[in-house]
């Protein structure tokens, strides 16, 4: 070959960047000539030749760079494998990344992405390793989805975290893991405790003393103490949240301490924290200032509650949580009893109040407006005690007017008290909330219910179903009920709910075609609850030994 023929392939193999084919593309082979110009070929097809070798170059992959150190290998997991029709599931579900409209028309299939945190946890519970090759898919619905990260975490396991350190992408699973990813030594080790304690990340010393309050509570609140004075205000305020966990009469001192700590966050924390044990100083404390404002009258024709708001906050108010100033549109006084009234221990109040049980005092009448606010109190007072008794004295009967007890207490408060109740006694008080009332206001009592619903209360939404797409309106009001009953009914409700599938004749005040929406909701219904009963079948079939199934929507 001549010199000249060989410089000319040499300039025509010398690679163009992709951004100067792309420039010439766009302004013209006349206004600017490729580069890589070969003697007798047209400029147009010159460019065309450029592109497909550098298409080519860049489909090869990258060019070789600098050697590495090769990662370790991930941890490896010993759970054993999933069955082949349960990964098949997965697969699907994951495929599905479209998820369901919160409302309007969804159609009559069922929505795959919102069964996945249900299958989530049910792998969990069957305690099943996910497939290596679904890691880069469950990563990527949960990078998407903060909701799923907790299940999806703990079901991809180690290699999830090995595969987020190579991935700047799935950084959060970093992130959300205890300490980072990093293991925390065991409350035996007692030297690594105390070294990564003195010298860890924040996040990793969070972590460490989480984990250490859940098996040994009291030494993990040693290890805080010896370092609390030097600690800086904001963590502290993380570190004392800690010691929710395994909170008992052992923590008093040195939540006491923290009283007098120079973060009013901090101090209101420890006053939370102490006014959720009864026997506490704090707690005594505030029954005496709480029931120095509260009262029987019996001067009128029947007994009835006086209030007698406190005319300031003293500097031991606040040091023992009490907030002097309210918020915006509160009066101060009705704000400092609220307070008071909500750290107070609530078996104070039957020997300060004649000795009448939770339920006659509930349903004394209260002098001057106070009843809400006296009320409101009583209310966060039992969902912060824990005290069921309290909790159905205020919640009242279902069939109440309003369904909010004497006190009349707001949707939101009905919620909390519900949740200090057992399962069974919580669902059937919704149950007969929703056969008095309907589901206009249930949403937000379904979602503390436990699930799989129990049948009078899974039979009580679908019998409300029934009546409200008799009554003629779409089913678009109630698509968010609706939605729940596709996660949280028991799938053998499926079978009791064909009767639903056929499209009702219209009534002549009915909305044009909610007959058919509605028959369409029901399908989508019945097919969600048959397809988890499959998955459910999947997941057990072929499960560890010793493994106790649990149920496949305990995340719903």
């Amino acid at each position: 070959m001549h010199a000249t023929s060989t410089a000319t392939a040499g300039q025509a193999l010398t690679p163009a960047s992709w951004e100067d084919l792309v420039t010439t593309a766009l302004l013209g082979t006349d206004r600017r000539p490729p580069a890589q110009a070969v003697p007798g070929r047209e400029a147009p097809v010159a460019l065309l030749d450029a592109a497909a070798l550098a298409t080519l170059r860049r489909r090869a992959g990258l060019r070789p760079g600098p050697a590495a150190p090769r990662p370790e290998p991930a941890a490896e997991d010993r759970r054993p494998p999933l069955p082949a029709a349960a990964a098949r599931r997965l697969a699907m579900l994951l495929a599905d990344r479209s998820g369901g409209g919160g409302g309007g028309r969804r159609g009559s299939a069922p929505d795959l992405m919102e069964l996945l945190p249900q299958w989530l946890a049910a792998a969990n519970a069957h305690g099943y390793a996910a497939p290596p090759q679904a890691l880069p898919a469950l990563l990527d619905a949960a990078r998407g989805r903060t909701d799923l990260r907790p299940a999806a975490l703990a079901f991809a396991g180690p290699r999830a975290l090995w595969l987020a350190r190579l991935n700047p992408d799935w950084r959060f699973a970093l992130r959300s893991a205890p300490g980072g990813g990093a293991t925390l030594p065991g409350p035996e080790d007692t030297e690594a405790v105390q070294r990564l304690w003195q010298e860890g990340l924040f996040a990793e010393r969070v972590a460490l003393l989480s984990a250490l309050r859940a098996r040994t509570p009291g030494p993990a609140r040693e290890l805080l103490s010896a370092t609390w004075a030097t600690e800086r205000a904001e963590d502290r305020l993380m570190f004392l949240d800690a010691l929710r966990t395994g909170l008992s009469a052992e923590d008093e001192p040195f939540l006491e301490q923290a009283l007098g700590d120079r973060s009013r966050n901090v101090r209101a924390t420890a006053a939370e924290l102490l006014s959720a044990l009864p026997g506490s100083a704090l707690a005594g404390r505030m029954a005496v200032r709480a029931t120095a404002c509260v009262a029987v009258d019996h001067t009128g024709n029947r007994p009835a509650i006086v209030v007698e708001a406190p005319p300031e906050c003293d500097p031991g108010m606040e040091r023992d949580g009490v907030t002097a100033k309210p918020p915006t549109g509160r009066g101060e006084r009705s704000w400092w009893l609220g307070q008071l009234v909500e750290a107070a221990p609530l078996g104070t109040w039957p020997g300060r109040l004649g000795g009448r049980t939770p339920e006659q005092i509930v349903a004394l009448p209260v002098a001057d407006g106070w009843q809400g606010e006296l009320h409101a109190a009583w209310c966060r007072a039992a969902v912060r005690q824990r005290d069921a008794a309290w909790s159905r004295a205020l919640l009242g009967v279902p069939s109440a007017p309003e369904a909010g007890g004497p006190g009349a207490v707001s949707l939101g408060e009905r919620a909390k008290l519900l949740a200090t109740l057992e399962d069974g006694e919580r669902a059937e008080w919704v149950a007969g909330f929703i056969a008095t009332h309907g589901l206009s206001e249930a949403f937000q009592l379904l979602g503390v219910c436990d699930v799989p619903w129990g049948a009078p209360l899974g039979r009580a939404v679908v019998d409300a179903l029934d009546i409200a797409r008799d009554a003629g309106s779409y089913p678009w009001s109630f698509s968010g009920v609706m939605g729940l009953a596709e996660r949280c009914l028991d799938p053998a409700e499926a079978a009791r709910l064909d009767g639903l599938l056929a499209v009702p004749d219209e009534r002549e005040d009915a909305s044009p075609g909610a007959g058919g929406y509605w028959a369409e909701a029901f399908q989508r219904l019945v097919s969600t609850l048959r397809l988890r009963a499959a998955m459910a079948a999947e997941l057990s079939g072929g499960g560890p030994s010793g493994v106790r199934a649990q149920p496949p929507d305990a995340a719903g």
